[in-house]
């Protein structure tokens, strides 16, 4: 992910750390996020906090890029993707975002509109697709870390580092919303842990590919299912804490999940009660495929998990 090469790219840089929900300056990430029109690779001038008065609204085309600065998502409200695609978040360190109330915010294309009370999720998909969430760090939020609801579909979500928060990860908007059936995606290279309780990640529906992830420890679960999801858990490695060694959880009552363990490896007693054999995949078309390594070259893999500390343009 060094440059984007396609046409009519625009470059924008942040400058100003301040947000206005409704008429936001240029300089501000939500300018560059949600008023400039066609593709936007938005980079930052160096070190900045930027508190959300209100979910930012990502435009289609758009390319988030905190390599080179340290960039802190905090102590507001976080990111919503909703009805956009070919969107990349990348380097950015999301932490103790929280609800805030409702009221007018700037959406793609600069038209405002009323926006209800938000959740306070660090990074929301909704009606979304071809979403890449790579290299952040995420904690401690007020509800999820991050959703993939609503009938999104072709999401990418590798290398972050979770820590320090209650449910992780939802895939999956509720019991009742079929469209997600149609769900796909892939949960690779990333670190769970320390201090995880569960959803890493909870998956309604649809299908996940679980791979190559080091997972340090639970509460509750890890990885978690309901209403017969498809789940491909290849080549992770799972550290059981103390006090509870079961890897998976499935809702009771809901029809049986398909969950498929490939290669995992278990530290400390962990143990999956609940895998099978039965389901293929994983499932990818070709030209989506890429190289699994093996649960022990995880510990490798997950490394540099989390949002870059890059000096200049080097990561």
């Amino acid at each position: 992910m060094t440059q984007n090469v396609g046409p009519g790219l625009r470059m924008y840089k942040v400058t100003d750390p301040s947000d206005d929900p409704v008429n936001p300056r240029p300089g501000t990430l939500r300018y560059g996020a949600t008023t400039i029109a066609g593709k936007v690779w938005i980079s930052f001038e160096g070190d900045v906090l930027i508190k959300l008065r209100r979910p930012l609204l990502v435009s289609s085309y758009t390319a988030i890029d905190g390599r080179g600065a340290n960039v802190r998502i905090e102590n507001g409200d976080g990111f919503l993707l909703r009805e956009v695609k070919n969107v990349i978040i990348h380097g950015l360190n999301f932490h103790h975002n929280q609800p805030t109330t409702a009221g007018p915010v700037v959406g793609p294309g600069g038209a405002v509109d009323d926006h209800g009370k938000s959740d306070g999720d660090a990074i929301s998909i909704m009606h979304s697709n071809n979403i890449w969430i790579d290299h952040n760090t995420l904690s401690q939020g007020q509800d999820g870390l991050i959703d993939v609801t609503h009938g999104s579909t072709n999401v990418t979500i590798s290398n972050n580092w979770f820590m320090d928060h209650d449910k992780v990860m939802l895939l999956g908007h509720s019991d009742t919303f079929v469209e997600d059936s149609e769900m796909k995606v892939t949960v690779a290279f990333n670190r769970f842990g320390p201090n995880c309780n569960q959803r890493m990640p909870r998956v309604r529906r649809g299908y996940a590919h679980v791979v190559n992830n080091f997972y340090d420890g639970w509460k509750e679960y890890a990885i978690g299912g309901s209403m017969n999801p498809s789940i491909t858990s290849q080549a992770n490695v799972f550290v059981a804490p103390e006090s509870n060694k079961e890897v998976a959880w499935e809702e009771p009552g809901n029809a049986k999940w398909n969950f498929k363990s490939v290669g995992d490896g278990f530290v400390n007693g962990a143990r999956f009660g609940q895998a099978n054999e039965s389901q293929s995949g994983p499932l990818y078309a070709s030209q989506q495929m890429f190289t699994v390594g093996k649960q022990e070259e995880v510990r490798s893999l997950t490394r540099d998990a989390g949002a870059l500390k890059c000096h200049g343009k080097t990561c």
